[in-house]
Order: C-alpha cells, then structure tokens, then sequence
C-alpha cells in the first residue's frame, strides 16, 4: 500500500505568547499542498518494523517521525504482525513545508489500512499529538485554524485558489534552525490573531462563500517568524524579494522557514518564475492547493 504524505503551508501564523513550559502559543491558518512524499508499507510475517529511503537520510531511523509513527500505532493497539516501511522522500528538510510531519501522518493513516484497524481521524490526531505539533493537523489536511502549538484544530472550508492561479514553492540555499526563527521572535498577544480570524469569517460569510475567503485569506498572509529569520538568514528574504519581483502576489515565508511561497496567475507565470529562481533555490514545485482526506 502506499500513503501521499502532502506537505503545508502556513498561509497566517502568528507567535501569541511565550508559555511557562517554554513553547510557544501559536495562531496560524494551515493549509495542505499538492506536493509532497509517498510512505509505502509491506507486511512482514513478524512483528518487525523496518525504513528505507529512496535516498539516504543524515539521522538514525529510529529518530525518523515515520517509525516513530509506526512504532506508536503497534503498540498502542497492541499489533502483532510488523511492517517494511520505504519513504519516497521529495521535500527537502528545514523547509517549514512540515514533511516530516507529513509522513508521520501518512504513515499512521496508511497503517490504520494496512493493519485494518479502522481508527477514526480523531483517533489518529490524537495519536499525532505525541509526534509533533503539525501531525495531528495533516492527518487529515485541507485548510484549518491552528492553535495552541499547533494541535488545537478548528477545520474551516477547504479553501481553494481560483481558476488558473498556481503556487510556487521554493526553499532556498539554507535552513532555518527552528531556536535561529524563535530567538527573537516578537509575541504580539491574541488581537492580530483574532482579528484575521473574525474577517475571515466575516469573509467566508459573505457570497461567493470560498471565493471571499480565499481572497481575504491572500489579502493578508502575515508570519511573524520572517522579522527573526530575516537577519539571520538573508536568503530567505532575497528570495521573497526575487519572488515579488517576478510578479508573485501574496509572497509569505512557509512556517519558522526556510521556504517561501507565492501566488501566480498562470501556471505559466509561476513555471517562468520558477526557472529565474534555480540559482537561489534547492527546491522548487509549482503546485496547487491539496484539499484533504
């Protein structure tokens, strides 16, 4: 069997406050894109768990959110039969495009079909929570308000872009350690974040319901992340400006970084864009919005 792992993008994200555990309350509006990487699984005739990857990756499996997954799910539901595991890996690391998390959802979707134990979504988001704070929401992906650090899900509409609009996605020539993207990073307490909130609400009241949200939504793209990443790591903010310059509307910075994305009118625009871009970029995808499961 084979499971999609889509990657995401943070269309808002806001850092709301500092908590006494030391994490961090976020505000932030998810949305799944249609890229990213495949998890494949073969029952084993014991109760072993193995991963390979289509290239090699610089840490130990067993540190791999896909084996976590697996090994979480076996022993929670106290599964006897094991599973060879093999990632198609496509997205590249440090991106904030959350595909790690990605392929620890999809792995815990695709077990729950392999291993027939026909768990609800809220069973697998619960699972999810223990992996990291995105998992729970691309179990299941397509748009969300995200709160808390990131596991308090309030599904919305799926959004879609409108007809002929295309995202680029492309992560530049570094990575952003996640500590370089919140040492400094400002808290600007929950009235930014419930404002976007409330007009996009107002938004997708209004008629054409998803046509108003998804204009709102682009209106204002905002990350807080980009002030404390942007001196530290000036490719990021070169590669917007590249982007903006190219004739990208709504260009955002993707999570605590690296990656930056933007929207094109045509499919066209965005290829073109995409070529000016290579020498800046290690990855680049002209991609669409990912509704969900």
């Amino acid at each position: 069997m084979n499971e999609f792992a889509p990657a995401k993008i943070n269309l808002f994200l806001d850092v709301i406050r500092k908590r006494e555990d030391g994490y961090h309350d976020l505000g932030t509006l998810f949305q799944t894109i249609d890229v990213g990487d495949t998890v494949s699984a073969t029952l084993r005739d014991d109760d072993k768990i193995t991963l390979e990857y289509s290239t090699p990756q610089e840490y130990p499996k067993e540190t791999d959110l896909v084996f976590r997954a697996a090994v979480l799910m076996q022993e929670a539901y106290r599964v006897l039969q094991g599973v060879d595991l093999y990632l198609e890996k496509v997205m590249p690391l440090g991106a904030g495009l959350g595909g790690g998390s990605a392929d620890a959802a999809a792995t815990l979707r695709l077990l729950n079909r392999l291993w027939k134990l026909n768990l609800p979504y809220e069973a697998l988001e619960e699972l999810g929570t223990s992996l990291g704070a995105d998992v729970p929401f691309l179990v299941r992906g397509g748009s969300a308000f995200a709160e808390g650090i990131g596991e308090k899900l309030t599904p919305i509409e799926p959004l879609q872009l409108k007809d002929g609009q295309h995202l680029l996605v492309a992560t530049p020539l570094d990575a952003v350690p996640t500590k370089d993207a919140y040492a400094g990073v400002p808290k600007s307490g929950p009235d930014r974040w419930e404002a976007f909130k409330s007009g996009f609400r107002a938004a997708a009241g209004s008629a054409p319901a998803n046509g108003s949200a998804i204009d709102f939504a682009l209106e204002n793209v905002f990350n807080s992340f980009e002030i404390s990443v942007f001196p530290k790591h000036p490719l990021v903010e070169q590669l917007k400006q590249e982007m903006t310059r190219l004739g990208a509307s709504s260009v955002l910075m993707s999570g605590s970084g690296a990656s930056v994305f933007g929207v094109f009118g045509t499919r066209s625009q965005a290829e073109s864009a995409l070529e000016s871009l290579k020498p800046l970029s290690r990855y680049l995808a002209v991609t669409r919005f990912f509704q969900g499961f």
